[in-house]
């Protein structure tokens, strides 16, 4: 993801999370960290359509310190919903954990978001605890999961991404 992605990212993120979308200084400030040799951020988007006229249908973003990972956020337009992106998303961001040597990931999950919970169970990822009103202004709980990096591997990912749908990350978007 880079900083032209932040405005077709934000449309995306207020069409899927109307109650708690992150705001343009959240997503400004984590990729303000994705960059250089101290980068601390991975975000990537995932796009269809021919170039030029290409559309992002996914995001995500993982942050990394001291052997852990957390994943920020990962949305998935809801016409891509079913073909594998979530999946190819978090992949990317399991492989990134992976490469900056993390020994666990963890994330935070709507409880009353199942879909999303079966995908990182998929994964291997186990739920480990609550946090109470996590999320805003709605007060939703939020499920924590971890995943044991160095005991699982990182999945592949499951076939049936869109064929002309690709992930770009912060080093190769543009």
């Amino acid at each position: 993801m880079r900083w032209w992605d932040i405005e077709p990212v934000l449309r995306l993120e207020h069409g899927l999370f109307p109650e708690d979308a992150w705001s343009p200084g959240m997503f400004w400030s984590e990729l303000a960290h994705a960059r250089g040799p101290g980068a601390t951020r991975h975000y990537i988007v995932a796009e269809t359509g021919a170039p030029g006229s290409s559309r992002i249908v996914g995001y995500a973003g993982l942050a990394v310190a001291g052997g852990l990972g957390d994943v920020q956020t990962i949305a998935v337009a809801r016409e891509q919903w079913g073909t594998g992106l979530g999946a190819r998303l978090l992949t990317d961001l399991l492989q990134h954990a992976t490469a900056s040597e993390c020994d666990e990931v963890l994330l935070e999950v709507r409880v009353d978001n199942t879909r999303a919970q079966k995908l990182y169970e998929r994964f291997g990822f186990e739920p480990i605890g609550f946090r109470r009103g996590y999320y805003q202004p709605g007060n939703i709980d939020a499920l924590v999961m971890r995943l044991c990096v160095r005991d699982a591997g990182t999945p592949d990912a499951p076939s049936g991404a869109p064929a002309d749908g690709h992930v770009q990350g912060t080093d190769n978007h543009g």
